[in-house]
């Protein structure tokens, strides 16, 4: 996912030089593969001395949420690499000491859950109030940047799962992001290298997928994500401890037959269908038990939007007595429920228990005026949005 993006024209951006940092993980790569932070430690212009890495680690590694990582030093560059996601997620004083600028090269996957541009707004208070000129290298949003779903997250849910009032599917680039995240915070706006070439309408098919995150495997992944990723809030298997994940869910209890059967040419699976699936994960919810469910094949993308998606499967297992939401902690938060902070707000898991379909329609709509009213003069490439 590295040919289009910010990275491939730093040697010609006019960037600040200098003892820099970098946040980026393995998934940053060139259009040859090569992991960003040898890139950008081959510039003449640039001194790399620290890298920090975001959930699941600079490598990779680890797979589940909540598991943390440790500093490392960069077997090839020798140069100290610092967990964001262990100790602290935000630099620790003393980490930026002496650092002239700080780069971002981080893939993102399109969906307000995902917590690596999060690290990257941490990162971004912390470089103004040392004073450190931020430039973000631009990457491509592999669900495109045209289609709004769900609501904006309620400022009272904020959390490292939904920091900023986004809708669940927000179609920004990572660039974008960082200056909607400063005009928010306050900050100075950071520099952004663009990606040389666009792609609109999501990640292109024919490019070769580097899964930016364990459990984000194929590019079919992150097109239902933005839904499937609520699951995380219940008792459900999302698919972890599969070769699927979120793509394949269910639960010991879910009869798959029946769930294929009743959603299937619904308005909630338009664009999709439920093919009956069985599994036992590897690890995870329900690890070791046999699990009915099914596999999401999505079937026409333009039409597929996986929050609706998602919110219809949840209502359909909620009938089942033995599904639950799942009780904190998760993601760093320990009073509120796993499920409201995903989805931004109490409004999903009330109309899920009352079983109100018609609520949960209008909840996964995008509002893509209002989306557009909110990144007024901060898109990089020229677009308009759509639900």
């Amino acid at each position: 996912m590295g040919y289009r993006s910010g990275l491939a024209g730093l040697a010609g951006a006019d960037v600040p030089g200098g003892r820099a940092a970098l946040l980026s993980h393995y998934a940053a790569v060139s259009g040859s593969f090569i992991q960003s932070a040898i890139v950008v430690a081959e510039d003449p212009r640039i001194e790399l001395e620290v890298l920090f890495g975001p959930q699941h680690g600079f490598r990779g590694e680890t797979q589940d949420n909540m598991i943390e990582w440790e500093d490392y030093t960069h077997p090839v560059l020798g140069i100290p690499v610092y967990s964001l996601y262990g100790e602290t997620r935000e630099p620790l004083p003393g980490m930026l000491d002496g650092i002239d600028v700080f780069f971002v090269d981080i893939q993102d996957v399109g969906s307000r859950y995902y917590t690596y541009v999060y690290t990257m707004a941490l990162c971004l208070r912390k470089c103004a109030e040392a004073g450190i000129p931020a430039v973000i290298l631009d990457r491509p949003n592999p669900l495109g940047l045209r289609i709004v779903e769900g609501r904006p997250l309620d400022p009272d849910f904020s959390s490292f799962v939904g920091m900023y009032p986004l809708p669940a599917r927000h179609a920004l680039t990572v660039g974008e992001l960082a200056r909607l995240f400063c005009r928010i915070d306050g900050l100075p706006d950071p520099q952004v290298v663009p990606m040389q070439e666009c792609p609109p309408d999501g990640f292109p098919g024919d490019a070769p997928w580097i899964l930016p995150s364990p459990n984000m495997p194929f590019h079919s992944t992150a097109q239902v994500y933005p839904g499937m990723c609520l699951f995380e809030g219940t008792n459900l298997s999302e698919g972890r401890g599969t070769t699927r994940p979120f793509e394949i869910f269910g639960a010991p209890w879910i009869d798959s037959d029946i769930l294929a059967l009743e959603l299937n040419d619904s308005i909630f699976m338009e664009g999709a269908r439920l093919r009956p699936h069985s599994f036992i994960p590897t690890f995870s919810k329900h690890s070791g038990e046999l699990c009915g469910g099914a596999q999401m094949h999505v079937t026409d993308p333009a039409a597929f939007r996986p929050l609706r998606a998602a919110l219809g499967i949840l209502l359909h297992c909620s009938r089942y007595d033995e599904t639950s939401w799942l009780q904190p902690p998760y993601e760093y938060e320990y009073d509120r429920m796993p499920v409201d902070i995903l989805a931004g707000g109490t409004a999903v898991r009330r109309a899920i228990d009352e079983g109100d379909a018609d609520t949960l329609i209008g909840l996964a709509e995008g509002d893509p005026a209002g989306h557009a009213d909110s990144v007024s003069g901060l898109l990089l490439y020229e677009r308009e949005f759509r639900s």
